[in-house]
Order: C-alpha cells, then sequence, then structure tokens
C-alpha cells in the first residue's frame, strides 16, 4: 500500500491482520475474534467469512463473536447468550447448530434467523424538502477523488461502499468537521 497504517480503514486494517495469519499457515491455532464484520461491506464480508472458512478448514478453532446473519448461518456451533442484556441476560439461551438455535423457543437470535419475528419495514417513508441539503463539493483525501455530496437535512442518510471506499473519510473526517464548523463555529484540534 502507499499508505501509512494510521489512515487505512478498520476493514483494510483488519484484512491485513487475517491475510498475514493466513499467509503464515499455522495449524492447530484458536482465533478469537470479536466482532470481525463490523464495518464490512456484504462483499467483505462474505471474504471475511471466506478466511474464517479456510483458517478452520486448514486445522484451525475460529471463535467470533458475532451479530452477523450469515456468520451465524455459517458457524458449525452456535451459542446464544442472553436472554436479555445486562442484569437479564449472562445465560445460555440455547446451543448446537443454526438450526438447532433457530428452532430453540427462547432464543430471540433464533427467532430473528428462523423468521418468526422480523424487523418491520415503514410503510410510509419521510418526504425530502429539496430546499434543505448539506452540500460538499470537491472533496479530496485518502481515497477521494473529487467528490460532490448533497444530504437531505431532516432524513436517515446511510452512506454505503465497499470498506477502504471512502465511507468515513467523506463524513467522519470531511463533513462532519466543515458542518461543525459551518454550523457551530467549531474549531478543529489536531
Amino acid at each position: 500500500l502507499d499508505r501509512s497504517a494510521d489512515t487505512l480503514s478498520g476493514g483494510e486494517a483488519q484484512r491485513i491482520r487475517l491475510a498475514s495469519q493466513i499467509g503464515a499457515g499455522l495449524v492447530g491455532v484458536m482465533y478469537i475474534l470479536d466482532e470481525p464484520s463490523i464495518g464490512l461491506h456484504q462483499r467483505d464480508n462474505d471474504r471475511l467469512l471466506g478466511t474464517l472458512k479456510h483458517l478452520r478448514d486448514i486445522g484451525n478453532t475460529v471463535i467470533v463473536v458475532e451479530h452477523d446473519e450469515d456468520a451465524i448461518r455459517l458457524a458449525d456451533y452456535v451459542v446464544d447468550i442472553g436472554p436479555g442484556a445486562g442484569v437479564h441476560g449472562g445465560h445460555i439461551v440455547a446451543q448446537g447448530t443454526a438450526a438447532e438455535v433457530m428452532a430453540h423457543p427462547d432464543s430471540l437470535t433464533g427467532k430473528y434467523l428462523s423468521g418468526r419475528v422480523k424487523i418491520k419495514v415503514p410503510a410510509k417513508r419521510t418526504p425530502r424538502n429539496k430546499k434543505l441539503s448539506l452540500t460538499l463539493k470537491g472533496a479530496r483525501g485518502n481515497n477521494l477523488r473529487n467528490v460532490d455530496l448533497e444530504i437531505p437535512i431532516g432524513l436517515l442518510t446511510c452512506v454505503t461502499g465497499v470498506s477502504g471506499s471512502g465511507k468515513s473519510t467523506l463524513i467522519n473526517n470531511t463533513l462532519f468537521p466543515l458542518s461543525a464548523t459551518a454550523l457551530n463555529g467549531a474549531t478543529t484540534l489536531e
């Protein structure tokens, strides 16, 4: 890469660490990963899951703490902890294959995986007021190449793309500091 490590996205840095482990060809190792799919685009998540399968297939134990549906379904064995959070959690609710967890009546994870419980998608969306928006022109930095952006005010906007495509640079390193300065007179600390 022609970039320093501190400019890499979380997904890029994570892939480099995992690639170094695959390159080492170690066998009989136990890998423990805490939510490795966080921040990954679906394409990158598929690659991550392929990497985890490869590590398992060459003779390693791979344990992941994960919420990603694809990772749960891919796992050979699933442990569902709950039933709730905080004082309402801390117990093994279900364990076994993904199918066994899905069939367990007390597993909230199983209820979502099986489709017995679903997240409702709103039937009606908030209309956009085209007169109100944040506008950014010619943004550059890391992977950004003269990007123009318009984000509507008062709506939920999702910025997505593969890892390393420039999402965090665009929003966290460009839009946020400029907006904070323009709207609130904030200054940036270096």
